[in-house]
């Protein structure tokens, strides 16, 4: 049985050619099979180049941490001797989504023909935190008064600045195209568990959707179980940088837990206010400011964060992940991995190169630092 505010880190990567550096589309079919043989939980997604894995739902971060490493690194052997590699990053820089296929047509067809051109384009990784809820304690109410805190961890995960082999301009451009699908981005402010069962069951019963889990809100309860899900950071380069997201979202669960009066009576003011921060942090990632509702002020994500850390200290100390949360002041110190791939990508254009091959530059730190490969760590 789950222990209150165990964690399970779910990842989605990029399977990469690794001649080529772009999306994966041959060899990918022997590397699956061996991958479930060695890691039974891994899986793939919708479309052919994503794979998917997770670790058990854990209390103790040092064991998360071993947990995500020998995922990381054991599935990378296993790509890297079949000519591949695995790339965590919200985007993939070179991969064109016209050209992607996806996994399993009959598995999935459904879901496609729902979707259409918006399931194609889909060819986005994100970074997935399940936090198990106490029983005595509404997801839905934690899911409703979480959101004002959502736009920082979307800053401090942004790894996406690339789309179509075009630079975006934005930090994190996954979300923009995760928006594209129906039932996602923030969700309503429902009213109790009640009030979402009857959404739930109102789409399935009247055959809009057959499966609850295609409701693709950026943060929601599991459909049966009893965590809350966060799904709206990207996918995550750097090792530390998910350890840190999934202290700050497990601290943020407990935190709204012991205080039911925290952000109680949010508005439609208020959930249009945590829009526009989301989209704040996908432009301008831990570079630009957050809206503050109380003071109506834009107030830098590095103020926010500590006002956050401070928050959040004594919840970090009661479930032993305090040095993982204050690795989110590193990403703050040192930048996100889309501040690592803009900076290779615009030294490696002053060095003359084109657009394509500065970005292959980009592909080889992300696939090398996905798998902790990098000698020398940025």
């Amino acid at each position: 049985m789950r222990a209150e505010f165990d964690v399970c880190i779910e990842e989605e990567v990029f399977i990469t050619d690794a001649v080529k550096r772009d999306a994966a589309r041959a060899r990918a079919r022997e590397f699956l099979a061996a991958t479930r043989a060695a890691f039974p939980g891994a899986r793939t997604e919708l479309m052919e180049p994503q794979l998917i894995w997770s670790t058990p739902p854990l209390g103790d971060f040092a064991d998360l941490r071993r947990a995500l490493t020998a995922l990381r690194s054991g599935i990378g052997a296993l790509a890297a001797a079949r000519g591949l590699g695995l790339l965590a990053a919200g985007t993939h820089p070179l991969a064109l989504w016209s050209r992607v296929r996806p996994r399993d047509q009959a598995a999935r067809g459904r879901v496609l023909r729902d979707l259409q051109m918006v399931g194609s384009r889909a060819v986005v990784c994100g970074l997935s935190v399940q936090v198990r809820v106490p029983d005595d304690v509404s997801r839905v109410d934690l899911m409703n008064r979480i959101q004002p805190f959502l736009p920082l961890l979307l800053a401090l995960s942004t790894s996406s600045p690339f789309w179509q082999a075009q630079r975006t301009g934005l930090l994190g451009y996954r979300l923009a195209a995760a928006r594209e699908l129906p039932r996602s981005g923030l969700p309503p402010l429902f009213a109790g568990e009640a009030d979402l069962a009857r959404y739930r069951d109102t789409l399935v019963t009247a055959g809009a959707i057959d499966d609850p889990r295609h409701i693709w809100w950026v943060i929601c309860p599991s459909p049966g179980g009893q965590t809350l899900d966060l799904r709206i950071a990207d996918s995550c380069t750097r090792l530390d940088d998910a350890l840190a997201i999934a202290a700050l979202y497990r601290c943020l669960v407990r935190r709204l837990a012991a205080e039911p009066d925290l952000n109680r009576g949010l508005t439609g003011a208020s959930q249009a206010i945590a829009a526009e921060n989301c989209w704040r942090a996908q432009r301008y990632g831990i570079h630009g400011g957050l809206v503050c509702e109380a003071s109506r002020t834009v107030r830098p994500v590095r103020a926010v964060l500590a006002e956050t850390l401070g928050l959040l200290a004594q919840d970090a100390e009661a479930l032993g992940c305090a040095a993982e949360l204050d690795l989110a002041r590193w990403i703050v110190a040192r930048g996100t991995s889309a501040d690592r791939q803009l900076a290779l990508f615009t030294e490696a254009q002053g060095r003359g190169l084109p657009p394509r091959e500065a970005l292959v530059g980009v592909v080889d730190w992300l696939t090398a630092e996905t798998i902790g490969a990098n000698p020398t760590r940025h």
